[in-house]
């Protein structure tokens, strides 16, 4: 079976942190661009981070210097390391699959059509 499942999401403190993943099954994610998206209850949407074939890596102004997108290709796996997590990082997170072989990557939710279900991150006291 072709799919993406996502995993990690947890009920944290603000400042704390978090390791999402992204595991792909019935297909390789080596060349394929993959991003990292959330969506907020009542909000749109919005790209978070992104990996292109060649591990060049763009993120949202939102979260630079704080996540950190990554790949390991022996498992097959996309990974999204989150610290000092605030309260308005809460959010349903997804991971999703764009152009097979780009050098580049973008956020835009557009580029990327094989999408997983999500994994719930919650910052609050």
């Amino acid at each position: 079976q072709v799919q993406l499942v996502e995993s990690g999401g947890d009920l944290v403190q603000p400042g704390g942190s978090l390791r999402l993943s992204c595991v792909a099954s019935g297909f390789s994610l080596d060349l394929f661009v993959v991003g990292w998206f959330r969506q907020a209850p009542g909000k749109e949407r919005e790209g978070v981070s992104c990996i292109s074939a060649i591990n060049y890596r763009n993120d949202a102004d939102s979260v630079k210097g704080r996540f950190t997108i990554s790949r390991d290709n022996a498992k097959n796996t996309v990974s999204l390391q989150m610290n000092s997590l605030k309260p308005e990082d809460t959010a349903v997170y997804y991971c999703a699959t764009g152009p097979y072989g780009a050098h580049g990557c973008s956020t835009l939710t557009d580029e990327y059509d094989f999408w997983g279900q999500g994994t719930q991150v919650t910052v609050s006291s």
